[in-house]
């Protein structure tokens, strides 16, 4: 059993939100929790540098929240350290038009990271089985055939080199409602204020019918969902980064052997 199993949706596994806490600090305080943060992000630095170097995987990491559930600070407070080279964050906004008149996952798989670098989703393919359903985008049985779908790209990708966590950022209706409200207090965060939240917001009880089903039918043995306290933002950050550290150790890489004898050279 590893730090984060608690947190982890086991494959086929009926997930009910309303019995996952919110705020959950794991026992740790803010400043235990960072601390044991730069450890786990100090060693995930260096496996990043191991993968950069072997090119045999890839690091792929969706993350997925209501509005204000924190994957801006999530992927700051986590990747800014990493090398840019080999890093890359994706935004998913609606699609434009050219995407589409593709399928959906098309625009995707565009994004997915080359082997040797890590990729980060700020929202990801499971909008399409989420704001696509809570909308009424699509017709039913089309958003319905979708769960499969993505069940088959990620093992693809993964059969391909690509290692998937995945990270539901769990937050509670009032925990919104108070970031929502300090982001309309301060003039300085007028910019981050969409009212078009307001109306999401009052679809709440949707999302969270429609979350529950996508983590449920989409949690796999290749390509696992957690979720994820993210109240506490100190905790929440370390679980993340926990998560990838030992999704990255399980891949038991190694430095590549070079192709020169080093004995054999002299640096005049």
């Amino acid at each position: 059993m590893t730090a984060t199993s608690r947190f982890l949706i086991s494959p086929g596994a009926k997930v009910n939100l309303r019995k996952r806490s919110t705020d959950d600090d794991g026992g740790l305080s803010k400043q235990e929790a960072e601390a044991a943060l730069a450890k786990a992000c100090a060693r995930l630095f260096e496996l990043q540098a191991l993968m950069y170097a072997e090119r045999r995987h890839a690091l792929l990491v969706v993350l997925q929240a209501m509005d204000t559930g924190g994957k801006d600070s999530t992927i700051r407070a986590i990747f800014s350290g990493m090398n840019p080279q080999g890093c890359r964050v994706t935004s998913f906004k609606a699609p434009h038009e050219l995407e589409r008149m593709h399928d959906f996952l098309w625009r995707v798989h565009q994004a997915v990271p080359p082997l040797g670098d890590i990729g980060i989703f700020n929202r990801s393919h499971y909008e399409d089985v989420l704001i696509v359903r809570v909308r009424k985008l699509v017709p039913e049985k089309r958003w319905k055939a979708r769960y499969d779908h993505i069940n088959a790209f990620e093992e693809m990708l993964h059969d391909e080199g690509v290692t998937i966590r995945k990270f539901f950022l769990h937050i509670s209706k009032d925990y919104q409602r108070e970031r929502l409200q300090r982001r309309l207090d301060d003039p300085e965060k007028h910019w981050k204020f969409n009212p078009d939240d307001l109306k999401e917001r009052a679809r709440w009880d949707d999302y969270q019918e429609a979350y529950e089903e996508a983590l449920s039918r989409c949690s796999t043995k290749h390509a696992p969902w957690y979720v994820i306290p993210a109240e506490n933002r100190p905790f929440r950050n370390l679980l993340v980064a926990r998560a990838l550290v030992e999704a990255l150790e399980a891949l038991d890489m190694k430095h590549p052997k070079p192709t020169f004898d080093p004995a054999d050279l002299r640096i005049e």
